[in-house]
């Protein structure tokens, strides 16, 4: 297979978030001023791919839009369950059992709905820190409140987590429900087995139940592996995995994830107050990619890691003084510019209105994250290179000005 990923594809015009709704979603629909006309941005922001989605489901939508009915559609058949299954034994050496396996319309919806379906109202979700926005607004928009564990940084952007703060938090009765972010977004770390068994064990000790989110769990650096957390836990009920081909494959615009609740109590909750339809296009492409995407994976992986080498190696020729570590996982760059920015500057705006650069600034995370930024490094090399270019000199500029 030979993918070509330098390819520069328009996605103006198809109501793609990244570029035709960024005003909304990213700059909050405040009338900012960029350098350059709107579709001209580069945009490295929100988290799908500006890559072509694999070749394996875009077959097997092909296959499935051959049959001209779009009816009702429920999981009867096992074909979804079975392709995500072998995809798990492949990859991780762990299979979900059939009986636990529930689908979603994303992960993040997902978390709205676990945060309601296991807390009453005067509960808690804890996480860590710097965290996923959508992590406290699953929590906040059901009147619930979310709690954070600051992780420690050790200069260099390697990210550990404070078990003794996790013990306090955890100590709380109110705390009932702790978001995992494995591999975590937006340090791309990649949870090792003694962590994740610490964690849990902790969250169990509490009578915290774990939720799992492992969308980035596919995104790895090559050479490197993922252990679900699960798989350490194999009698437990109190884990559930969220897993999903939209961010593997870029297929987040279909709208199918992959929820594995082996708690009878939730999962009959979960299964009262949901209506098991799916849209039978998502399905064809998730059941298409997880059967076949093994080769294109493989091939991504490799350019992703030559976009973040370009990237470091960039920043410590030209921003020295920036702290960046190449991430185990994920496409997203986590970097550390509060050596050239006070506390108080909007980044995202920043970059916008200087560069006419969308990336996202720390102020868009929960705690933790001021003088960050995080870039999408899921495009053409040539447009990284472009980016990478802009951002240093809008850096420099605004250091020259204010010294």
């Amino acid at each position: 297979m030979e993918s070509d990923f330098d390819r520069i594809i328009d996605r103006r015009r198809t109501n793609a978030v990244a570029t035709d709704g960024f005003r909304d979603y990213l700059l909050g629909g405040e009338e900012i001023v960029l350098p350059c006309p709107d579709a001209d941005a580069i945009a490295m922001w929100v988290a799908d791919m500006a890559f072509a989605s694999v070749p394996a489901a875009i077959d097997a939508i092909r296959q499935r839009i051959a049959h001209p009915i779009f009816g009702y559609s429920v999981l009867v058949d096992d074909d979804l369950f079975d392709a995500f299954a072998a995809w798990c034994a492949r990859h991780y050496g762990w299979v979900p059992l059939r009986e636990h396996f529930l689908t979603s319309p994303g992960i993040v919806p997902a978390l709205f709905d676990l945060v309601e379906y296991i807390l009453e109202n005067d509960e808690k979700v804890l996480t860590l820190s710097p965290a996923y926005s959508p992590f406290e607004l699953a929590a906040t928009r059901v009147g619930r409140q979310l709690v954070t564990c600051g992780l420690r940084e050790s200069g260099d952007g390697h990210y550990t987590v404070d078990f003794a703060d996790l013990e306090k938090k955890l100590s709380d009765p109110k705390v009932r429900l702790f978001f995992l972010c494995h591999p975590h977004n937006p340090s791309g770390r990649v949870w090792e087995n003694d962590e994740l068994r610490a964690m849990a064990e902790m969250c169990f000790a509490h009578g915290v139940v774990v939720v799992s989110d492992e969308i980035h769990c596919d995104l790895r650096r090559s050479g490197l592996t993922h252990t679900p957390l699960a798989k350490l836990f194999p009698e437990s009920d109190q884990i559930i995995t969220c897993m999903s081909s939209s961010k593997t494959f870029n297929l987040a615009g279909l709208g199918i994830a992959n929820v594995i609740i082996p708690n009878d109590e939730i999962r009959d909750i979960w299964k009262d107050r949901n209506f098991p339809s799916v849209n039978p296009i998502s399905v064809a492409a998730a059941t298409g990619a997880f059967r076949n995407g093994d080769g294109w994976l493989a091939e991504l992986r490799t350019y992703l890691d030559t976009n973040f080498e370009l990237v470091r190696d960039t920043l410590a020729e030209q921003l020295p003084d920036a702290v960046f570590r190449i991430p185990e996982a994920t496409y997203l760059a986590w970097v550390d510019l509060s050596a050239y920015f006070s506390a108080d500057v909007d980044l995202t705006r920043f970059f916008a209105e200087r560069c006419g650069v969308l990336v996202e600034g720390g102020e868009k995370f929960i705690a933790d994250a001021e003088g960050h930024v995080r870039i999408n490094l899921a495009c053409p090399r040539s447009v990284v290179d472009d980016a990478l270019a802009k951002i240093v000199t809008a850096t420099l500029g605004r250091t020259i000005a204010t010294d």
